[in-house]
């Protein structure tokens, strides 16, 4: 996973948002397929990894009686992940994972700037700023990996992960 973590640190740090976004997305799918190995279905063990590893950075208590508001489920992850890496949109209409959402816009960051845009929800159109969704999916990645530390299945199955040799 490091590797591919490292990828995605050098593409924002190149500004390489669409390499980046790729593989952010791509994260959730491997590392559910070594957490969930038995379940078939990809989109479920997507969800559940989802859920328990990045859903705290797009839920938030909202208003004065703090309304707990959930901006990006599981699903709609699902959802933008197969309209993007199958399709190479943002629209998520015609995804069944969809739960709630209709569309994606994502910016980049602004050059020398303290302003965030991000988690900016329009009706059923979600803003993210990519570099700050890439680091929240490395974030759960590092979380997920740091609480399997000790789990030799789960090692095993993450060690035999495809590698990529540098000839010299």
């Amino acid at each position: 996973m490091e590797n591919l973590i490292n990828s995605i640190k050098q593409s924002l740090e190149n500004r390489n948002w669409y390499a980046a976004l790729i593989l952010a997305l791509t994260l959730p799918d491997i590392a559910g397929k070594i957490e969930y190995p038995s379940q078939r279905s990809s989109r479920h063990r997507y969800c559940q990894w989802f859920e328990n590893y990045i859903l705290d950075y797009y839920t938030a208590e909202i208003g004065p009686k703090k309304t707990k508001t959930t901006f990006l489920s599981g699903s709609d992850c699902y959802a933008l992940r197969c309209a993007y890496l199958h399709e190479g949109n943002s629209e998520i209409t015609g995804q069944s994972a969809r739960e709630a959402l209709d569309d994606f816009q994502f910016v980049a960051p602004l050059e020398k700037s303290l302003i965030v845009l991000h988690n900016n929800r329009i009706n059923n159109k979600l803003q993210l700023q990519v570099d700050i969704f890439c680091n929240d999916i490395i974030n759960g990645i590092n979380n997920w990996v740091k609480a399997n530390s000790d789990d030799v299945k789960k090692l095993e199955r993450l060690n035999s992960f495809l590698t990529i040799y540098e000839i010299k």
